[in-house]
């Protein structure tokens, strides 16, 4: 077996998770674009072609990645929210270290 495929689980078409890329969140094949990023510009109304300029310089994406990423979400809604609160955790805790090393400073 070859080791790239020992660490990388292909979970969905287009998708897959890998341990050493984005913590393991699911992410498009190849990318280090997350299905939660996807999701963040389809929240912000982006359309999925709209969704290929905003990735186009960085990593070109497909329509059908762009799709793929939506329809994990749609059929993983609990894993992406809790995704979400957990980054939004990792932050607030940012945010409380900084500002209390700011105080200190003064």
């Amino acid at each position: 077996m070859d080791s790239v495929m020992a660490t990388t689980a292909q979970v969905y078409a287009h998708i897959s998770k890998d341990p050493e890329v984005c913590g393991g969140k699911a992410c498009i094949d190849g990318t280090r674009v997350r299905v939660m990023d996807i999701v963040c510009l389809h929240e912000e109304g982006y359309t999925p072609e709209q969704m290929l300029n905003a990735f186009a310089t960085a990593t070109p994406l497909t329509l059908s990645q762009v799709h793929a990423a939506l329809t994990y979400y749609y059929d993983h809604k609990e894993e992406i929210e809790a995704s979400f609160a957990e980054d939004e955790k990792i932050v607030a805790e940012h945010d409380g270290k900084r500002a209390e090393y700011l105080s200190r400073r003064r």
